[in-house]
């Protein structure tokens, strides 16, 4: 009976923000939180792009970098989980910010939070395929020996293809394997971690978490002020990339039961408990990093930590965990995207949104899922291709520049909306009180300033007329983020402003006695 009140009132709230109860809300508030904890996954982020940290900033870049960047991401969370509790619907940050300010906001929210979310799924698979293409080598000398881009391109295809199939038909599933991502990230990374303590022969002192390192080629050694301005801030991408796609918590909580707290808490709490484990995990990384110049012949790849310190074996088994963590990850990216489709469709704002916005009879947006794993194939094509001398395509971490780009300025979006709206904005059950001031405006200076570093050049063959430039060094996130902007830009002026009026009501009629006013 509980149960049964608690999906009354969802339904309920769902119907006084406009919409039917279309998803099955078959999601309790732990595989809620279980979805960002699972796309955040430290399996994932802290691997594929540690070498960022390590060739930007080195050591300090993680030791300090990554609880600092947390930090300000954690500010992030509460500003967002205010908002997921006042706005429980499946549009998250679309929807919350076409409600607090006007259509032209939410356009342009939707349309960044769905590239940010397409790209997080890319960037996630590929990091899958990457891993799962080292592992199979290891078993494999012919495998290894192969032609390592088109191996892994290969398998991030097959990758996304699968991920795509579990979303459509193991929709009641999905929450259950929510939850099971959940511990195999917390039991993954402690075994990690403690082969990472008793298998290498020798370990740093705690004097190397504090040593710099420059081996991006910006700026004169790791000091000056363009290490400290330029090279170390790049190395942040490490923390910021890694502790993304909380947002996943707004987009299913049309799925959750008692969405209004549940979804609030798991958002911030997912980005605490990621914080915590992630930092553990990368502390673990670097006091096994004993052969520096191993770790430096390899451009930062983490792998050759594993390799250089333990035994074969030992390394396989890291690499199998964090292969099958970043798997699960992928699987969560492909939910959340698809459900951001879905909604965003719903009210009009894609093209094709009668298509995009159906749901089949088990209530599961499959073509909202083929769609975005189609698309999230397309933007990656370039990692075909890799700079001379380097094994990791520039398109890897464009492709993540893109993710953070898009998904950060559409947290931005509706933060600074709430700001302006002041004492006027009618919160949930869960609200940051009077310190939504201080703690809103911290969290958009921080945007702010993350956003402009990241389509920044990653490396100095990426800038147009240094002798050494070549295409494939290019850092493409503000091409296509730029292309995006200008392209929605101009279809909002040219054309949807005459007819996008924000979120469509798809429910006629709410209860007199419970209905209330929506902001």
């Amino acid at each position: 009976m509980a149960q049964q009140s608690s999906l009354d009132d969802d339904a309920q709230r769902l119907a006084e923000l406009g919409y039917k109860q279309e998803l099955s809300r078959t999601w309790s508030g732990f595989s809620n939180f279980a979805i960002s904890f699972s796309i955040i996954s430290i399996l994932a982020g802290c691997f594929t792009t540690f070498g960022q940290a390590w060739n930007n900033g080195g050591p300090l870049a993680i030791s300090v970098g990554w609880p600092l960047i947390s930090a300000f991401i954690l500010i992030i969370g509460f500003c967002m989980s205010e908002l997921v509790s006042a706005y429980p619907t499946a549009g998250g940050i679309y929807w919350w910010a076409a409600k607090l300010g006007r259509p032209v906001h939410g356009w342009f929210t939707g349309w960044l939070n769905l590239i940010g979310l397409i790209a997080v799924t890319a960037s996630v698979d590929y990091g899958c395929a990457t891993f799962l293409n080292i592992t199979i080598g290891r078993f494999s000398d012919s495998w290894a020996q192969g032609d390592a881009l088109k191996q892994t391109f290969v398998l991030f295809a097959v990758v996304l293809v699968l991920h795509a199939l579990i979303n459509i038909f193991s929709h009641r599933l999905i929450s259950i394997l929510q939850n099971v991502s959940v511990w195999w990230h917390v039991f993954g990374a402690a075994v990690v971690v403690l082969i990472l303590i008793f298998g290498p022969a020798q370990h740093q002192s705690v004097g190397f978490l504090f040593e710099t390192f420059n081996n991006s080629g910006f700026g004169d050694g790791a000091s000056g002020a363009t290490f400290w301005l330029y090279v170390l801030p790049l190395g942040f991408l490490l923390t910021q990339y890694t502790i993304t796609g909380f947002d996943a918590c707004a987009h299913v909580s049309e799925e959750t039961h008692g969405a209004a707290t549940s979804a609030a808490k798991g958002l911030w709490r997912s980005i605490f408990y990621s914080a915590i484990g992630g930092w553990i995990l990368l502390l673990a990384f670097l006091f096994a990093a004993t052969d520096v110049d191993a770790v430096n012949k390899e451009f930062g790849f983490v792998g050759a930590i594993f390799t250089s310190s333990l035994t074969p074996g030992l390394a396989t088994v890291i690499f199998g965990i964090s292969t099958i963590g970043q798997f699960f990850c992928g699987m969560s990216c492909v939910t959340s995207m698809s459900r951001m489709t879905y909604a965003f469709s719903r009210d009009g704002a894609v093209p094709g949104w009668r298509l995009w916005s159906k749901v089949d009879r088990n209530r599961t947006p499959v073509n909202a899922i083929i769609a975005g794993c189609a698309v999230a194939l397309l933007i990656t094509l370039p990692a075909l291709y890799a700079p001379p001398g380097s094994a990791t395509p520039v398109a890897f971490l464009a492709v993540v520049s893109i993710a953070v780009i898009g998904l950060y300025l559409a947290f931005l979006i509706p933060i600074w909306l709430r700001l302006r709206m002041g004492d006027a904005f009618r919160p949930g059950p869960w609200t940051l009180g009077g310190k939504y001031k201080v703690l809103g405006w911290i969290a958009v200076v921080e945007i702010v300033i993350i956003s402009i570093y990241f389509i920044l050049p990653i490396s100095p063959a990426g800038v147009p007329g240094n002798p050494d430039f070549t295409w494939t060094s290019v850092n493409y996130a503000p091409i296509a983020v730029g292309a995006v902007l200008i392209g929605i830009g101009l279809w909002w002026t040219l054309s949807a402003r005459h007819w996008f009026t924000g979120p469509r009501r798809n429910i006629d009629e709410v209860p007199a006695d419970k209905a209330e006013p929506v902001l």
